[in-house]
């Protein structure tokens, strides 16, 4: 496993994680409103959640972004770990988007207007996918 971040591979680690590690810093003191609402929803689309009081999920939620953050920002953590994780959160936002009714046009992929915000993530699963991909092309070199 490389050991360092490529230079190449740095900016699409920062700009994910500077958008997640900011995410998980505001929900580190969500009050009971918030932590409602983020659970409901979340729990809406992944059932097993609905075992955890809301605001437990939101600050197991906060710490994961702010962990993931910090992995995508130091260069030390290699990029097949930071990809593969930042793979499996972006692919859990993308559920949301996915289950959940009225983030989508009826019939279509495509976001209604509560959407945007959850389906631009597809970003994320994209910079998450190209790490991965990059790092096990070179092992099979």
């Amino acid at each position: 496993m490389k050991i360092l971040a490529r230079p190449h591979q740095l900016p699409p680690r920062l700009a994910a994680a500077a958008v997640i590690l900011n995410s998980g810093l505001s929900k580190s003191g969500a009050g009971e409103d918030t932590a409602a609402s983020l659970h409901g929803m979340a729990s809406g689309t992944y059932p097993f959640l609905h075992r955890m009081s809301p605001l437990t999920f939101t600050r197991l939620f906060s710490k994961t972004e702010i962990t993931l953050g910090v992995a995508l920002l130091v260069p030390l953590v290699p990029s097949l770990l930071a990809g593969a994780a930042l793979t499996g959160f972006a692919a859990g936002l993308l559920g949301l988007y996915l289950k959940t009714p009225g983030l989508r046009q009826e019939g279509s992929l495509r976001p209604s207007e509560q959407g945007v915000a959850i389906a631009k993530d597809v970003w994320l699963l994209g910079i998450g996918l190209g790490l991965v991909a990059e790092e096990m092309r070179d092992r099979c070199r």
